[in-house]
């Protein structure tokens, strides 16, 4: 593996609104389509010798609009299963849980669609990615979400899941992993295009 770059997709309503938005498979907004177009020069004429793509809708048309082709949907990149969270924003979650925060407190259960993850398990799934990842060849392309990427990072430099929070990630952004000396270490992080 040359270099693994992470796309987040772009914008939804309810990423805009600052809803937790795990397994909801909403669409772009106008604007995340935008954002999801204006990657397409970073990944132009390269070859990549991996391809992964989360399962959800956003992550997918994200990806054709970068013009990724040839990407293979990996469930284990879907977003944190935020259970009886999904759809709920922080300030309101905080109304009935003062000074919540999900890196320190998790979820709650949710329903049969939405049952929930922990951070650790996240980070399981994470690790998953990047065994494939460093067992490839050439440059790796990854196209997911917020808060599994910011995991993904976490886990790429040896720390646990949990420490996810100290990498904020927007929308339509991209990172870069890699290696330094033989160590593990980030490139390029949350940048714009």
């Amino acid at each position: 593996m040359e270099e693994t770059i992470l796309l987040r997709h772009g914008e939804t309503e309810w990423s805009r609104n600052g809803r937790h938005t795990g397994r909801t498979d909403l669409p772009l907004t106008g604007r995340g389509e935008e954002q999801a177009r204006a990657l397409a020069p970073l990944l132009r004429d390269r070859s990549f010798g991996l391809v992964l793509v989360s399962p959800a809708l956003r992550a997918r048309r994200t990806a054709e609009l970068a013009g990724i082709t040839g990407g293979e949907i990996d469930p284990d990149l879907w977003e944190w299963d935020y259970g009886g969270y999904e759809g709920v924003t922080t300030p309101r979650i905080r109304r009935g849980r003062p000074g919540w925060y999900l890196w320190r407190d998790g979820v709650v259960p949710g329903d049969a669609e939405h049952p929930g993850e922990s951070a650790e398990e996240v980070g399981a799934r994470a690790d998953r990615v990047i065994g494939r990842i460093r067992a490839a060849d050439g440059t790796v392309v990854v196209v997911a979400h917020g808060h599994l990427l910011r995991v993904l990072c976490a886990r790429w430099l040896g720390l646990s899941a949990r420490e996810g929070r100290l990498f904020r990630l927007d929308t339509g952004t991209y990172s870069r992993l890699g290696f330094e000396h033989g160590e593990p270490v980030v490139l390029t992080w949350n940048a714009p295009i």
